[in-house]
């Protein structure tokens, strides 16, 4: 069994998703395409809400959910077929009515090292309208309760 190096995590106790990388996952120059990424960001927000709760039961109960208004990506080195990596966010941020920001770490378990850091801000929308709105008490509580400190905030 190979050794696997510790992760240096960016904040402390990330919540976290196992990823391995298949050949569908790449582009024409062999490594995973930026969408795919992408993809994967969305794929831990939405596993990290659920599992504190803000499930889409609750969604749909107050009429809410929280938009992504913008992402930024640092791409530091590449992710091959095969690679094992674990992708580490935190809620970084809640103004306490409206916006909220996440931060994303990717990790590759082999080495250790650091392949991609993101954030991404959300801001609360009616479902009906997808117009801005104030965040339900129910995604306060949550949000405020989840995050942490150190982070990149709005």
């Amino acid at each position: 069994m190979t050794e696997q190096k510790p992760i240096q995590w960016d904040l402390p106790d990330p919540f976290t998703l196992e990823i391995l990388v298949v050949k569908g996952d790449t582009d024409e120059l062999g490594h995973a395409n930026n969408v795919v990424y992408v993809r994967w960001l969305e794929d831990i927000s939405w596993a990290h809400v659920d599992a504190l709760g803000m499930n889409w039961a609750l969604h749909e109960a107050t009429g809410k959910a929280m938009a992504i208004t913008r992402t930024e990506i640092d791409y530091l080195a590449s992710a091959n077929p095969g690679d094992r990596l674990v992708m580490g966010t935190w809620l970084t941020d809640f103004d306490g009515r409206f916006r909220a920001a996440r931060q994303f770490q990717l990790v590759r378990l082999g080495d250790g090292k650091t392949l991609v850091r993101a954030v991404s801000t959300h801001a609360c929308v009616d479902l009906k309208t997808q117009r801005p709105s104030r965040a339900p008490k129910e995604f306060a509580d949550i949000l405020k309760a989840a995050t942490v400190a150190g982070g990149k905030g709005l």
